[in-house]
């Protein structure tokens, strides 16, 4: 049984798991440095990518302890609409996918390439070092920590 069939999955509320993950969100990433990071991530198979390479020290973070815990979240102050999803496990650094890559850009940068910072074109695809990580979560929770608007 590979570590996706083996997710614990929690969901304590009403809203759609995989409906959120496909916003173009950003998640924050805590490793055992211990260190927190933001990361533009692509929620697919089951799984976080996001990526990684000579610019982060993530790689080597990993080598010593690859469990990390991860959390998308969105507060509404407006509507006291707040939604949570935290995730942990261990994670690992694959090998760079040219096709996973320009979707996980498309849904930050929108599918216009030629409108793209170059940074995310040539510093993503024409860097050697340039790898993906994957966190297959053994623990998935969402929660719905939506609050009352109070009224002056």
């Amino acid at each position: 049984m590979d570590a996706v069939q083996e997710t614990r999955l929690k969901i304590d509320s009403g809203f759609e798991l995989e409906a959120f993950l496909e916003q173009p969100l950003v998640a924050r990433v805590a490793t055992a440095g211990p260190t927190v990071r933001p990361v533009w991530y692509l929620w697919e198979e089951g799984c976080f990518w996001w990526l990684t390479g000579r610019w982060a020290r993530l790689s080597e973070l990993l080598d010593d302890n690859p469990r990390v815990a991860l959390v998308v979240d969105t507060c509404d102050l407006a509507t006291g609409r707040v939604l949570q999803v935290t995730a942990s496990g261990e994670a690992k650094i694959v090998p760079f996918e040219r096709d996973r890559a320009c979707r996980k850009l498309v849904r930050y940068l929108g599918p216009d390439k030629e409108l793209w910072d170059e940074g995310f074109t040539s510093g993503t695809f024409e860097d050697p070092s340039t790898r993906f990580v994957r966190l297959a979560p053994t623990t998935i929770r969402a929660r719905d920590l939506s609050f009352a608007i109070c009224s002056p």
